[in-house]
């Protein structure tokens, strides 16, 4: 154990490891990896979004607070383990929630607060958008931000002299660079994947959709500049190591990748940036994604198109539902156990209501349920209501109940696959799946790979998360040989010898499934019945 303590000891004194660092929703995030892109120090900082006139919203100094801790709290974790202060790193990259809207003044100056992606007030300039492009722009996009604020009439937009995102600032402020990488740079405004740049023939359509308004900026000059994984975006600036370690003891002069959005660092963390693969991430809530090997014939409000750091399209569906109501209805036969005088161990006992499921029929023997706890906008519903119902001749018992519940955890997002699968075409190998559903093993994997009719792979490291898929980014740019693509290095060097579990689609679930999708469907206005009359 000495010799690998000392190795990762001359790692973090020659400058060989690397660092990533992700703002999500409710945690700030550092992990330092070694020479073999192991984590082998980490920090965090748990922070909140606030509501603050009808805006949600996170205040510069909450972003600046929680950087540093992180950092502080991950180079103490060195400290205490190796007992070396940290001085200088490899290579460092920063990532965040994507989305939302940040403008600054020639000054610099924030115009106004942050708006993070959950605010939902840009429907207007989300389709008017759409309908100008012919191409899904949601309204959590920096592009319909700022058309909103343009339908708004607010005053400071004549002011704008660079729009970024929450990590595009970040990496500004510690490297004076205003870049992105094109991952995240397709969350601000759409690519075109020929050139690996934002779309010019839109561009000019804003352009001119905007004319009469005289502002003195044009699209093109207020964005920042598209950067691909590998491509070097500056060097941390001796203000930018002091803005990082108030300690003072960083220091200046480390490289920095092209910072990603959450999107593409999740990409990387389950090595799903390659063509015809895919991850699905299920937990509260579900989505996935599939890296395409063309463009779709056209647009489809349920479905977001961006970019792998690379620059390679992928259709992402979101949903807003996923294990919320299935946790509810376990935590029910908790109550039930202990109120029969029996202690209950969750783990066991998720681990044995999820293997019951897959008992049942392969349709659920005729039960319907909908997890919608809020609103699904893949099936238009703006407000939900968990809801499970069954005919008098349905087969209801303990395995088909738990099945039934299982499938609709996946029901809306199937909804939105089955168009990229069955209307589009789209191919896809092999999935990934990580989060909550996929804890029991085997059950969710079965499950999802029969919505999906493909092999869904869960990886032991699964858990890493999106702080290390950042520092994994940085490294690459740092350690890659000439010519060597992004999707070769994660597979012979990263993940090179991880294994996973895979799970083939058995034709009978996939049968089965379908059949109960026909039955979801047409069964949404029970649904939307609830939604009008149960207030």
């Amino acid at each position: 154990m000495s010799i690998s303590i000392n190795n990762i000891k001359d790692s973090i004194v020659n400058g060989k490891t690397v660092l990533g660092i992700e703002l999500g929703s409710t945690r700030i995030k550092a992990v330092l990896i070694g020479e073999d892109n192991t984590p082998i120090a980490s920090g965090s900082h748990e922070w909140e979004n606030s509501y603050i006139n009808n805006i949600w919203t996170y205040s510069l100094d909450d972003v600046w607070k929680g950087i540093q801790d992180s950092y502080q709290n991950m180079a103490n974790d060195v400290k205490t383990q190796y007992g070396v202060t940290l001085e200088t790193i490899g290579a460092i990259g920063f990532s965040a929630m994507m989305h939302g809207y940040m403008v600054f003044n020639k000054e610099g100056e924030l115009l106004v607060p942050f708006r993070t992606w959950r605010n939902t007030i840009t429907e207007k300039a989300s389709e008017e958008l759409t309908k100008l492009f012919n191409y899904h722009i949601p309204q959590r996009w920096s592009i319909a931000h700022l058309y909103q604020a343009i339908l708004n009439g607010e005053e400071h937009v004549a002011d704008i002299t660079f729009q970024t995102t929450l990590e595009g600032y970040v990496h500004w402020k510690l490297t004076g660079e205003k870049v992105l990488g094109v991952g995240e740079a397709s969350g601000m405004f759409p690519i075109d994947i020929e050139t690996k740049n934002y779309n010019k023939n839109m561009i000019n359509q804003f352009n001119e959709l905007i004319a009469s308004k005289n502002f003195s900026w044009k699209l093109e000059d207020i964005m920042p500049k598209v950067l691909l994984a590998g491509d070097n975006a500056g060097v941390l600036t001796e203000e930018g190591a002091k803005l990082l370690d108030v300690t003072g003891n960083l220091k200046a002069g480390i490289p920095l990748c092209p910072p990603e959005g959450d999107a593409g660092t999740g990409m990387v963390a389950t090595n799903s940036i390659a063509k015809r693969t895919g991850n699905v991430s299920a937990g509260t809530s579900v989505f996935s994604m599939i890296v395409l090997e063309k463009d779709l014939t056209k647009a489809y409000d349920e479905i977001d198109l961006v970019t792998t750091p690379t620059g390679n399209l992928v259709a992402m569906v979101h949903c807003n539902n996923c294990t919320s109501d299935l946790n509810a209805w376990v935590n029910i036969f908790k109550e039930f156990s202990e109120a029969m005088g029996m202690k209950v161990d969750m783990d066991t006992l998720f681990g044995t209501l999820y293997n019951k499921a897959l008992e049942g029929d392969s349709d659920c023997g005729g039960l319907l349920a909908y997890n919608y706890f809020s609103g699904e906008h893949i099936t238009h519903f703006e407000e939900g209501r968990p809801l499970f119902v069954r005919s008098a001749d349905s087969k209801f018992n303990l395995a088909n109940f738990m099945r039934v519940h299982l499938f609709t955890s996946l029901g809306a997002l199937k909804t939105g696959l089955d168009i990229l699968l069955k209307e589009e075409g789209v191919k896809v190998d092999e999935m990934l799946g990580h989060g909550g559903l996929f804890k029991t093993k085997g059950v969710g994997q079965k499950i999802m790979a029969a919505a999906i009719n493909a092999p869904v792979s869960v990886m032991e490291t699964a858990g890493e998360g999106g702080a290390w898929g950042m520092a994994i980014l940085a490294s690459y740019m740092l350690n890659k040989a000439e010519n060597e693509t992004l999707d070769d290095y994660l597979t012979q060097k990263v993940f090179a010898g991880k294994t996973g579990s895979k799970i083939d689609p058995a034709s009978e679930d996939v049968k089965g499934f379908d059949e109960f999708m026909k039955r979801y469907t047409k069964g949404l206005s029970i649904e939307r019945a609830a939604v009008d009359n149960l207030k």
